[in-house]
């Protein structure tokens, strides 16, 4: 673990922390107005950007502002535990894909309290629809950080139980995979997370949920159908409180699943989108996967 990354956890702890610690306080976050969700400035000034409404929402599509059509494409969702906005360091994610040479799509999804999974599901699944238009199935993944990376693989559970094409690949950091966190192995985990808490990721799941049963697979997708899954690569952290559930999807996966499992020792909740070494590295992985799907 790299000086910057314990530097970071470090302010994580102290900056952030508090915000979940409690299920109070999480309700206090989940009522509170949402940012704004646009792109910055550096975004659209370095790439091209097209913003169209599908489903009733946004979506973005981010390229680069030179050179051939992307030959692969992407959906990416970000996280945000369904309560709060894309933010900056989302796009900045964006940006290193699309500077891969990838057509990004960014469905800004409605959030809880107001929005829940209901609306999420076909805005997303829109999105794909109008991917296949333009590009063979296996030149589109999924990926999501977080929140979005158990959206990324709840969506494409029901993409392949509709008799959709399943898409070529699935990104996920940090997933957010059983709202529950029945997980027994998270207890061990929870104090050295220097960012999340269990009682707040509980209470913003239940609003998401808006009264479904929070481990239905649209919620906790670990709990879903894993056998016709494109191949899966789960980038996570050791000191991340959803660890435990990235390494229960990669063991409940069958033999013929391809589930890889990217683990840094120490790393915190979505290390990949922080300013430290440990994420250079695995943009690079994710951007060259994706290339190569």
């Amino acid at each position: 673990m790299s000086i910057r990354m314990k530097a970071v956890a470090f302010y994580l702890r102290a900056r952030y922390k508090p915000r979940l610690a409690t299920a109070e306080r999480a309700r206090a976050l989940i009522d509170a107005p949402k940012g704004d969700p646009s792109p910055p400035a550096r975004l659209t000034g370095r790439h091209r950007v097209n913003r169209r409404t599908d489903a009733g929402f946004d979506c973005y599509t981010v390229t680069a502002r030179t050179g051939p059509t992307p030959p692969k494409a992407v959906i990416y969702l970000h996280g945000g535990a369904y309560i709060n906005e894309i933010t900056k360091r989302h796009w900045r994610f964006v940006s290193r894909l699309a500077d891969a040479g990838l057509r990004v799509e960014v469905p800004l999804y409605g959030l809880a309290p107001r929005y829940s999974h209901r609306e999420a599901f076909p805005f997303v699944t829109a999105v794909y629809r109008d991917l296949l238009e333009t590009y063979d199935p296996q030149a589109v993944s999924l990926a999501g950080d977080s929140a979005g990376g158990g959206l990324a693989l709840a969506v494409t559970q029901t993409l392949i139980a509709s008799g959709l094409p399943r898409p070529g690949r699935l990104i996920l950091i940090s997933p957010w995979l059983d709202l529950t966190l029945s997980n027994p192995a998270i207890a061990a985990v929870e104090p050295h997370d220097p960012w999340l808490t269990g009682s707040g990721l509980i209470e913003a799941g239940r609003a998401w949920a808006d009264g479904t049963d929070p481990a239905d697979p649209r919620l906790s997708p670990v709990n879903g159908d894993l056998t016709r899954l494109p191949p899966v690569d789960i980038h996570t952290g050791t000191h991340d409180i959803l660890h435990p559930d990235a390494v229960r999807l990669r063991d409940r996966a069958p033999d013929t699943a391809e589930v890889t499992l990217h683990t840094v020792p120490g790393a915190f909740h979505v290390h990949v989108l922080a300013p430290v070494p440990e994420a250079r590295h695995a943009t690079r992985q994710i951007t060259r996967t994706l290339r190569n799907t």
